[in-house]
């Protein structure tokens, strides 16, 4: 599999890796390569396609997967190095994922505005940045809605509680 430009594409990646900080050189390359798989690969990506189509075993993504990465970062710098210059923050509470089984963390019964009704799965929020001068949007970052057991918290408490926690990246961007 060959991405035409691809240089382009590590260059743009990289760039944005060094300014992150806590990144060592081997984060770094793995990052870079899981990037460029997620723009070659077609259709479902999973550690068992990654394995295929990349230079590693699917135990190793695996494991580098259940480190953390601030996406959220990466991404308000890739937003932020594009040429647009006014943003606003966009938030889309609700978007159903279907998923079988009962093992996953998070699953349960969601809104699904497709079928109308709630069903079986789970659901996450986005948050995109939008270029209102291009008319265009890019993603920020999505996460994912657990099921709430406390009794006090609702789940408007839980998207604002997404927004405020991250308020302070976001303002970067749309106050540029």
């Amino acid at each position: 599999m060959t991405i035409k430009g691809i240089k382009i594409y590590n260059y743009l990646i990289i760039s944005i890796l060094n300014k992150l900080p806590n990144i060592n050189k081997q984060k770094k390359d793995f990052l870079v390569k899981i990037f460029v798989l997620f723009l070659s690969i077609k259709g479902r990506i999973n550690f068992l396609q990654l394995s295929r189509y990349g230079n590693y075993k699917e135990q190793r993504y695996r494991q580098q997967f259940e480190k953390t990465f601030n996406f959220l970062e990466f991404n308000k710098d890739l937003v932020l190095s594009t040429k647009g210059s006014k943003y606003t923050i966009a938030f889309d509470p609700r978007s159903y994922i279907y998923k079988s089984g009962k093992s996953t963390p998070g699953v349960g019964y969601f809104w699904s505005g497709v079928a109308g009704h709630s069903k079986w799965g789970l659901e996450m929020a986005g948050i995109a940045a939008i270029d209102l001068e291009n008319h265009t949007a890019h993603h920020l970052e999505a996460v994912q809605t657990f099921t709430i057991n406390n009794k006090d918290t609702t789940l408007v408490d839980w998207y604002a509680n997404i927004i405020t926690t991250r308020k302070d990246a976001l303002r970067e961007i749309s106050f540029k």
